[in-house]
């Protein structure tokens, strides 16, 4: 079998596209969310979306069904959320290793019952608190979580996804680059102390490959916590990861320079998952599949894309429509940047 890198280097690879768009669709309630095993739990569970890979995992399983067979050649897992930090909003902290662990395996079973070739990413989101801003305005220096903290948050929830099975681990919607920081110090982490320890079911194989993917919050071109495309690539890089990329916040309209920028600058593959378009006034989506497969299909073209796929607001529809949009198209080629020591 072809590794990731093989295939990347022939073709444009397709990831999925949004998971809690798909969701939104089965219109749950909230004895949906919790199931039996929760019927009883003191706080609300609607919108706990991560929490369905226990109670609902079939409905997972068929959202990730649908995207292999639309044409992703990588699905995410149902994470975004799954770590004790996020999971406090609703008393579930010790719940994040079951949870990764279920939706790792949730989406492996996907691809083997749909036949075909695909990589599972284990989805890390980028929290609910940050570690670079301060939410109290009277407060500059005030945090509400310190570097260790999101370090073992992180390092529970790699243990539960490689547990779990995936291929590959991707450090999502970075908008403060602390936090991917501490993602990355965690899965590295974990990948030494087991390859000393092998306590775990993951057995020193070597280090999956890490995908990190960052978010341009507004015009300015910059990241929440204010760095510059560059700098957020600069400051990450010490991570070798298989691709750096840009997701969620813009539609690709807005998105494309950004990519441009990044597609000059990156020593490592490039991945791009815009939204459908920017919200509308109820805060939904409207850009039809076919439009933003266009846009991608010119990325493609202009060589700056070796993934694609979408964020908020596509479905299957928009990744049947990216594929067949890219599938004759040649990937981007690494650049030789020169290094100055």
């Amino acid at each position: 079998m072809k590794t990731i890198q093989d295939c990347l280097n022939e073709r444009i690879l397709i990831i999925d596209g949004a998971m809690g768009t798909m969701i939104q669709r089965y219109k749950l309630n909230e004895e949906d969310y919790r199931g039996e095993r929760f019927k009883d739990w003191k706080s609300d569970l609607k919108g706990n979306n991560d929490l369905l890979c226990l109670t609902q995992p079939q409905i997972i399983k068929e959202i990730h069904k649908q995207y292999l067979e639309a044409g992703a050649d990588i699905i995410e897992t149902n994470t975004f959320n799954a770590q004790k930090i996020s999971l406090a909003d609703y008393h579930m902290e010790d719940l994040a290793y079951e949870i990764n662990l279920a939706a790792a395996k949730i989406a492996k079973e996907a691809v083997k019952e749909s036949g075909k070739t695909a990589w599972v990413a284990g989805a890390i989101g980028p929290m609910n608190k940050t570690l670079s801003l301060s939410p109290d305005v009277n407060n500059p220096g005030y945090r509400s979580l310190t570097f260790d903290d999101a370090v073992a948050a992180y390092y529970e929830q790699v243990k539960g996804l490689v547990d779990g099975g995936v291929d590959l681990l991707l450090i999502e919607t970075i908008f403060d680059t602390l936090n991917a920081k501490a993602a990355i110090y965690a899965i590295k982490k974990f990948f030494f102390d087991y390859k000393v320890s092998s306590q775990s079911s993951f057995e020193g194989q070597g280090e999956l490959p890490i995908m990190i993917s960052g978010t341009i919050t507004d015009a300015s071109g910059r990241t929440l916590s204010g760095q510059t495309l560059e700098a957020f690539y600069t400051s990450v890089m010490h991570a070798k990861p298989l691709s750096i990329g840009l997701n969620c916040a813009l539609g690709a309209k807005e998105m494309r320079p950004h990519i441009e920028e990044l597609s000059q600058i990156a020593s490592c593959f490039v991945s791009a998952y815009p939204n459908a378009g920017l919200p509308n006034a109820m805060g939904e989506y409207d850009e039809h599949p076919e439009d933003t497969a266009h846009y991608l299909e010119e990325w493609a073209k202009e060589g700056f894309v070796n993934i694609v796929g979408g964020c908020c607001g596509t479905t299957p529809d928009h990744i049947r429509h990216i594929a067949e949009q890219v599938r004759n198209l040649k990937p981007r080629m690494i650049p030789v940047l020169e290094t100055s020591y």
